[in-house]
């Protein structure tokens, strides 16, 4: 039997490390559509991004710990917005700071995963009908074949764009309602979205053939309610399914997961009401990322990596007893022969979360006027995986780690 707390479950090329999102960390992104979205009136989100957690300028502290917490791996974003804040004018500015970015996180002996998109568009690409217009792909390969050079040496690993079934679903950057699930992907979105991350693909091998490129999907565990299986299967294929078949041909596939959705006859039902629920509202369920995991690998056999996987809570130790949980569940999977090669916890810092700053996915806290940034036990307890490759028993750290 295959033993999580002794043997040592994870190779030593497996990546290891955390996420984050440029948006939700960076601040004053104000040419991106969810900039004007945040500032609209009537805005139906809580609160802007503002300054969010200064990664902009403060990467490289935010780097500096994660090297010294142990990690060997950094998913971080580059923003479209940012590079081409106009139609066909792009920065050198935001471009050569992208490059230092991924300077930086070498030096430091951190594996940079660069991101080319997560969510936020430049505001003009928005006004122009987003993915649904007719020349959306050709936009995005032309900001890929520029943002191409910022690649260059050091990365091995090209996200080209994060949770694509979300994106596709928002056709606009609305908030979804909780417990509504994702609606359907607008009309042409799907296949825009397809086209542009093979074209980016395209673009990334064009600077460098050895670079392992692919996207990430957002796995949502859809179950059946007793004896409705095909309910649950019909309402997760255009909005999962198709996604992760879209990946056969990639050097990987992102697989983010966090929890579940139960789904009857009539669509999503409501999270149980005894059920514990984390500050997003989903419910508190660590065997997500197993099944997640299990579900991809039995639709395709492209090698998988684990983009995103966290919860949002104040209650550090439930962040650790459910990233246990998950780890050894993701231990299991390889056990089996599951082609997993990475696992990289969202997020590293508490940053914005779509609508509001209250959500804590990080493992490292920010203090919100000050900027200054204190590790949680939670940060030390999963460097120490990190570094070592092997997993503890599932005691919480001391609290003065």
């Amino acid at each position: 039997m295959f033993a999580c707390a002794e043997g040592t479950p994870f190779p030593d090329d497996f990546l290891f490390g955390v996420a984050s999102s440029a948006h939700q960390t960076e601040g004053g992104n104000t040419a991106s559509d969810w900039w004007r979205l945040e500032h609209r009136p009537g805005t139906p989100l809580a609160e802007p991004s503002g300054d969010a957690a200064d990664s902009y300028h403060r990467w490289p502290v935010d780097m500096d710990l994660l090297a010294e917490l142990g990690f060997t791996d950094y998913r971080f974003g580059i923003e479209w917005a940012r590079i081409e804040p106009e139609p066909g004018r792009f920065s050198r500015a935001a471009l050569a700071h992208y490059r230092r970015m991924v300077e930086g996180a070498v030096e430091r002996g951190l594996r940079p995963m660069v991101t080319l998109l997560h969510h936020t568009v430049p505001r003009w690409f928005a006004e122009r009908g987003g993915w649904t217009a007719p020349d959306a792909a050709d936009r995005f390969a032309r900001y890929a074949t520029v943002a191409a050079p910022v690649l260059g040496d050091g990365v091995r690993h090209v996200c080209t764009i994060a949770e694509a079934n979300l994106l596709a679903a928002r056709s606009t950057p609305e908030p979804f309602p909780q417990g509504t699930g994702f609606p359907l992907p607008a009309t042409g979105a799907t296949e825009a979205l397809i086209e542009s991350h093979r074209a980016a693909v395209a673009a990334v091998k064009a600077v460098s053939p050895a670079i392992r490129s692919g996207w990430s999907v957002a796995v949502q565990g859809y179950q059946p309610a007793s004896g409705t299986g095909q309910h649950a299967a019909a309402y997760r294929r255009p909005r999962e399914d198709v996604f992760i078949e879209a990946a056969r041909a990639d050097d990987w596939i992102g697989v983010q997961a966090g929890s579940r959705t139960r789904v009857g006859p009539l669509g999503p039902l409501p999270v149980p009401p005894a059920a514990e629920t984390t500050l997003t509202g989903e419910e508190y369920y660590p065997a997500a990322l197993g099944r997640a995991l299990r579900h991809t690998a039995a639709l395709v056999d492209t090698p998988i990596i684990v983009t995103g996987h966290g919860i949002a809570t104040r209650e550090d130790h439930r962040r650790v007893a459910y990233t246990h949980r998950a780890l050894q569940d993701l231990a299991r999977a390889l056990a089996d022969g599951l082609d997993i090669r990475g696992y990289l916890h969202r997020s590293a810092l508490d940053g914005y979360e779509w609508g509001s700053h209250r959500p804590a996915f990080g493992l490292i806290a920010v203090e919100p006027h000050s900027f200054l940034r204190v590790p949680k036990p939670s940060a030390h307890w999963l460097g120490r995986i990190a570094r070592s490759r092997r997993l503890p028993d599932p005691r919480p750290p001391a609290q003065d780690d």
